[in-house]
């Protein structure tokens, strides 16, 4: 049976909506064959859909959520005809937006989430008739936002200072911690170019239990219009670890966190949607509790973590 395949003009897979999608549809087959037309289409759209969140609404959301269509261009690279025996190449070049094209919402980027998921993709079909099974190859491109729609770079990213103690937690701690305490201080950037890591610096000052880790969470908020319900919820993009062991007191440790590509995005808060972000660090100390206890969501308070979770603000720049 012949073999289809899409090879994209860039590895990377990364273009501008602005930029032609540019690549070759290669077709490879041990004898000849009569073809009806090589289409390409290219299609963009919000997926949304809620899974393990609300208890009691979530069998009836599921599949409820309509896909948000951003784009859908069909185009032919190769009319009716024969293709001969071996390898067959065919270029296209394919404008992702059209002038005067129909586009139902702007061109959010590339985003994977647990909830929402923006996806581009294209898919090249050879039509083969009736008695003859047609071939399919689908492959993702990545959409980055338009350097005309980009904000210029900010000349610094903006930091928070922050202070963890016993009395900053809101949920119950080991007596040790509470009567003998501790205070941990430092600062972070809340507004950060996708380009550009999460930085900062962290002190512990003092402890009266010792530090078994401490831990920077990149959490995600995804939030769904569902009638006239916002449903949100939060999930765990990734976690660095900044401290392991017991820490020397009053030393300065940096704070460097890249951001993983198709798991964060540009903060959004569309109409239908939104996209949001948090930092968290948690701070793990030393308990013989920590080892009895079932391992449970690194977001869960216990008697022997503390934690201080701040708001994200993630951007794309020039």
């Amino acid at each position: 049976m012949p073999a289809l395949e899409i090879k994209l003009s860039r590895a990377s897979r990364i273009y501008l909506p602005s930029e032609p999608l540019e690549g070759k549809v290669i077709l490879k087959s041990n004898s000849s064959f009569s073809q009806y037309g090589v289409r390409l289409s290219v299609n963009g759209s919000v997926n949304m859909q809620v899974r393990g969140g609300s208890a009691g609404i979530v069998e009836s959301l599921v599949g409820a959520v309509k896909p948000i269509t951003i784009m859908n261009t069909i185009a032919e690279v190769r009319p009716p005809g024969r293709i001969t025996s071996g390898t067959t190449e065919i270029p296209f070049s394919i404008s992702i937006r059209q002038s005067g094209g129909d586009y139902h919402e702007r061109f959010y980027e590339t985003f994977h989430g647990a909830n929402i998921s923006i996806q581009y993709l294209l898919t090249a079909d050879v039509m083969r008739g009736y008695l003859h099974k047609s071939l399919s190859a689908t492959m993702e491109f990545i959409v980055k936002s338009d350097k005309a729609e980009l904000l210029e770079r900010p000349v610094s990213s903006e930091m928070v200072i922050f202070y963890i103690t016993q009395d900053t937690q809101k949920h119950p701690l080991l007596p040790e911690l509470k009567s003998g305490g501790f205070r941990v201080t430092g600062r972070i950037s809340t507004l950060c170019s996708l380009s550009d890591p999460i930085s900062g610096e962290l002190v512990v000052e003092n402890s009266a239990v010792p530090i078994h880790s401490i831990d920077i969470h990149l959490l995600r908020i995804e939030s769904i219009l569902f009638g006239e319900r916002i449903i949100t919820e939060t999930s765990l993009v990734q976690t660095t670890q900044i401290v392991d062991g017991d820490i020397c007191r009053n030393m300065t440790l940096p704070i460097y966190i890249i951001l993983p590509r198709l798991l964060t995005c540009p903060t959004s808060l569309a109409g239908p949607f939104s996209i949001e972000f948090k930092v968290s660090i948690v701070i793990t100390f030393q308990s013989e509790l920590s080892k009895v206890q079932p391992k449970s969501d690194p977001r869960t308070p216990r008697l022997w973590v503390a934690m201080e979770t701040l708001p994200l603000e993630l951007i794309r720049t020039r």
